[in-house]
């Protein structure tokens, strides 16, 4: 089990995975070149290794020979999103065989009429992907490639989050977007937990942080009467290497 990902920096403490992060939700913010996607591969890995398949969508639409060789085990599944009978044909032989899923798209698809979803929406909210699988959404620069409105994005995030089975690991860079105070409230109360402070979500601190370490901060297992307790802590996240 590939439950060890790195260790605290202000204590010998090594940094793993439990069962609870199956379930969890998981931000990971992060300028170019920061480690989110050895972060991200971390937490693939694990959740590979507890028997629940994946599917990673890459919304930079990346080439296969562009993809980081990581992902390029055993597990890799490369499919690139389109609107056509072609691919939902190859798709859903993926899902009804349980494949680990890399799958290219341009955000752009989610781009639909008010109140009409769009067709990568619908593939996404298949029915065995929510109850079968976690999900991560890799690098979506600009979040209006979801829709045009603050509001329209947070409801797609709040309905998507409230029907599947399994956690969902979201990376993006800490733009000026995430500092927008709706988003804040949006993304602490949906990885965070309810806090009544917003600095639990300061992204300025981000910006000089070296490659592979993190503000790691998470919510406690015990609950208070009106709030959750957030732990905060710097992390240092281990390199992937491919023969792990």
């Amino acid at each position: 089990m590939r439950d060890k990902i790195g260790k605290f920096v202000d204590t010998i403490d090594t940094l793993k995975l439990t069962q609870r992060s199956i379930y969890a939700n998981s931000l990971i913010l992060g300028e170019a070149g920061a480690g989110k996607t050895n972060l991200a591969c971390r937490i693939r890995n694990f959740i590979i290794d507890s028997g629940i398949p994946t599917i990673y969508l890459d919304f930079s639409n990346s080439h296969e020979s562009e993809i980081e060789i990581r992902y390029k085990d055993e597990h890799f599944n490369y499919i690139r999103f389109e609107e056509s009978e072609e691919f939902m044909e190859r798709f859903m032989e993926l899902v009804r065989a349980k494949k680990h899923i890399y799958m290219a798209t341009d955000p752009n698809f989610f781009a639909t009429k008010k109140d009409i979803k769009s067709v990568l929406t619908q593939t996404i909210q298949i029915k065995e992907l929510l109850d079968n699988y976690y999900y991560f959404f890799h690098d979506i620069e600009n979040l209006n490639g979801f829709y045009t409105r603050f509001e329209d994005f947070l409801l797609y995030m709040l309905t998507f989050l409230n029907l599947k089975k399994y956690g969902f690991t979201f990376l993006a860079q800490p733009h000026s977007t995430f500092e927008n105070a709706q988003l804040k409230l949006l993304f602490t109360f949906l990885y965070i937990g309810k806090s009544t402070n917003f600095e639990y979500f300061n992204t300025n601190i981000l910006k000089n942080m070296p490659k592979n370490r993190f503000v790691y901060q998470h919510r406690t297992d015990h609950k208070t009467l009106l709030f959750n307790e957030v732990n905060t802590n710097i992390v240092e996240i281990d390199e992937y290497r491919i023969d792990e």
